[in-house]
């Protein structure tokens, strides 16, 4: 009894500072609709920022108060940076689509890394403990540190006040109307633009918080953001997008489930949280208290979108001149650049993929990655205990990732927006456990290696040529596709699913039926990679792997056929090239949030409008 209570406490205590920085991310969303992936940085930076006041305050203020009001400070500081954050970065693009602002709180992301590694080195700093609270209480005869218990306490009143704040006051009053409906705030007279930045600001100042109040426990280091950012997405969209009570019931709920999950079942805990996500969704699409989202309902619908044509004359040639220059391109390289071109031509039919349902399909995946790697991970198994010829392993690759998205799109494809990426993303962790800790068959971390390809392909210039036949008519076909009637149909259902079915189309059977077919692509370009490689590790199963497709579609153009292929083979020239830098971070996300910014149809669609401008194409060969 004593044990399983200072278990129960122990998730109570962690919580609260789950919470604490969950409220914030529930807050901002629910007036801004701002999918705020930088929210953890702002945690990040509330654990830098506490630590160093810690070491300051104290001397001129004593202990007890300098303690407490380098926390207070914390939170001021950190939401200053955050209203800064929102006036520079995301008020230009409040009226673009809402996974524009994600990409552009992403290059947030890599330029506070930099920064804080910047300032305050690479060495992880331990936390300052809490004066008056070291030691434990005794429960039950169990130890319960006193820090712990003072945290439990905090807790009930940190929701009483965000309740009040929310529910009694002028802003609060506000903050719902906005929550609700922002163009009727902003025809009372209200300055939504203020308004905005003073929620992101509390946001930001909540998770600076909640990153100070944690020194005691912890410390802080550059790895805090990552670590955070995914239980926190995974409590807001457990509770509801926008709501503070479902925020903290879904925060006692993960906190307390994984601590017993550690001490009962250890090998779940890497995907406990995600599997509690995926049932709750499964059976509550919105979240414990949510609602659901309707696209453009809250103002952020984008430039009108012109129909899409298939290539016209200038197209066809400039794609006919590509593929020259691909195939001689051995004649003249040297073997780092077929290595490299390589990698962009499989990459490009993987950021391919995933823009056939993004882009034609609106469907937002935030677990692309599961479908990629588990193309790799088919072949490799395959050939290394059926030992299966290159060729069958291959074939293999994209039927088994196709199977894998029919049966994630089963789940999946009945939600929306956030919901659904966030489902696709638990989906996505699941697999990458599966292969992490399934070690008997998949050997986890030390993955799967000598997987090679056939004789006849052995060398880096056969090999090449391989990759891009294969790509290349990849990701030909899925432009074929977006042009035959099933892709009329796909993005018929995409700009008005209502108008969609009284025609006659069965929405969720074309949506489901193209996001396996995006999945098989993705596994086809996964078989690709792992012959390539000769080896594969569950970190092409990583979140990170499917946000790197979703930056480049963005990059690219996410309204033009091509803007995935072009924002893959930019990227990753652009990175070859930033990584020998020390700080690429910092050049990377600056040059992120320009492009969001400047060019917020991405690469290709910019150049094309630009071509039109100087006269060079005509709109009708132009592609859309």
């Amino acid at each position: 009894m004593g044990f399983f209570f200072a278990q129960l406490l122990t998730g109570l205590s962690n919580a609260a500072g789950l919470f604490l920085v969950a409220s914030g991310l529930s807050l901002i969303f629910g007036v801004t609709r701002i999918v705020n992936f930088a929210h953890g940085s702002f945690y990040m930076l509330g654990a830098y920022f506490g630590v160093t006041l810690m070491g300051i305050l104290p001397d001129y203020l004593g202990s007890h108060v300098g303690f407490w009001g380098s926390i207070v400070l914390t939170g001021v500081i950190v939401g200053l940076v955050g209203a800064l954050v929102e006036i520079v970065v995301l008020r230009p693009i409040y009226r673009a689509p809402e996974l524009f602002q994600l990409v552009a709180t992403f290059g947030v992301i890599l330029m506070i890394q930099d920064l804080a590694l910047m300032s305050w080195g690479a060495e992880d700093i331990m936390g300052a403990r809490a004066p008056g609270l070291r030691g434990v209480f005794r429960i039950f005869g169990e130890p319960i540190p006193k820090y712990d218990i003072v945290l439990i306490c905090i807790t009930p009143f940190i929701l009483i006040a965000l309740w009040w704040l929310i529910a009694k006051t002028r802003l609060g009053i506000l903050v719902r109307a906005a929550t609700q409906d922002r163009e009727m705030v902003g025809a009372l007279g209200v300055n939504q633009r203020w308004l905005f930045t003073g929620v992101f600001a509390l946001g930001s100042a909540l998770a600076g918080w909640g990153g100070a109040l944690q020194l005691p426990k912890g410390g802080a280091d550059l790895l805090m953001d990552m670590n955070i950012i995914g239980p926190l997405f995974v409590v807001v969209v457990i509770g509801g997008m926008g709501s503070l009570p479902g925020a903290f019931i879904a925060s006692v709920i993960i906190s307390v489930l994984n601590v017993f999950g550690v001490t009962y079942m250890p090998q779940s805990t890497l995907v406990l949280m995600f599997v509690v996500m995926a049932i709750v969704l499964i059976f509550r699409p919105y979240g414990l208290l949510g609602k659901e989202e309707v696209a453009g309902e809250h103002g952020q619908v984008g430039a009108p979108e012109a129909p899409i044509r298939p290539f016209g004359r200038t197209g066809r040639l400039a794609v006919t001149g590509l593929l020259a220059v691909l195939a001689l391109l051995p004649l003249v390289s040297d073997p780092f650049l077929l290595v490299l071109m390589t990698d962009i031509i499989i990459f490009a039919l993987f950021a391919a993929s995933l823009h056939f349902i993004l882009g034609a399909g609106g469907l937002t995946s935030f677990g692309h990655a599961a479908f990629y790697g588990g193309g790799a991970y088919v072949a490799a198994l395959l050939v290394t205990y059926a030992k299966a010829p290159m060729e069958i392993a291959f074939i293999a690759a994209p039927i088994g990732a196709g199977m894998l998205a029919l049966v994630v799109g089963w789940f999946c494809i009945r939600l929306s927006g956030v919901y659904l990426a966030m489902l696709t993303l638990a989906f996505s962790q699941l697999v990458w456990s599966l292969a992490f800790q399934w070690r008997s068959v998949t050997r986890g971390d030390d993955g799967l290696i000598n997987i090679w390809p056939s004789d006849w392909l052995s060398g880096q210039v056969p090999y090449y040529y391989f990759t891009l036949v294969i790509g290349a008519a990849g990701i030909l076909f899925l432009r074929h596709v977006i042009h035959a009637p099933f892709g009329y149909a796909l993005r018929a259902a995409r700009d008005s699913a209502r108008q969609a079915e009284a025609t006659g189309i069965n929405v969720k059977r074309v949506q489901y039926l193209a996001f396996a077919l995006a999945g098989a692509l993705a596994g086809l370009a996964g078989g690709l990679f792992v012959f390539a490689k000769g080896s594969v590790f569950p970190t092409e199963l990583e979140i990170g792997k499917s946000f790197d497709a979703l930056i480049v579609v963005f990059l690219g153009g996410i309204k033009t056929l091509s803007g995935g292929v072009v924002g893959a083979a930019f990227m990753a020239t652009v990175e070859d090239w930033l990584t020998r830098m020390e700080y690429w971070r910092l050049m990377l996300g600056m040059l992120i949030i320009a492009v969001v910014i400047l060019a917020p149809e991405g690469i290709v669609g910019s150049a094309r409008r630009l071509g039109e401008r100087l006269g060079l194409i005509k709109r009708a060969e132009a592609e859309e």
